[in-house]
């Protein structure tokens, strides 16, 4: 079993800062790719900003330059700092990871989802 504990969101106002925390625990072999997904109430969840195992980045148009994704492999922890925070960032923040899990000689790849961390930006 493996879980995804999200921490770091909150109330902030127009141009300031926040950075979302995602830690992975359980069985795990490796992890491949992590990242951030939103969802703003009425909207579909969209990517944010994803992470692979060796470091390459991609980001959403609307938070390049603003927003930097990060990860910790020895810690299986995934970061993101928002920086230039506007109020249409307001939305429910999901860490995502693709988990690899050791059974037996067998690897098998699944995603795995956080339960979620709300980020209000204020006008």
């Amino acid at each position: 079993q493996v879980q995804l504990v999200e921490s770091g969101g909150g109330l902030v106002q127009a141009g300031g800062s926040l950075r979302l925390s995602c830690a992975a625990s359980g069985s795990i072999f490796s992890i491949n790719a992590m990242g951030w997904f939103r969802q703003a109430p009425g909207k579909q969840r969209e990517l944010v900003a994803s992470i692979t195992s060796g470091g390459s980045t991609n980001y959403a148009d609307s938070v390049k330059g603003r927003f930097t994704i990060s990860r910790d492999n020895a810690k299986n922890t995934v970061y993101l700092q928002m920086d230039s925070l506007k109020p249409e960032d307001t939305a429910v923040y999901y860490c995502n990871a693709a988990v690899v899990v050791a059974l037996g000689w067998r690897r098998h790849e699944y995603d795995y989802w956080g339960q979620g961390t709300q980020v209000t930006v204020s006008s």
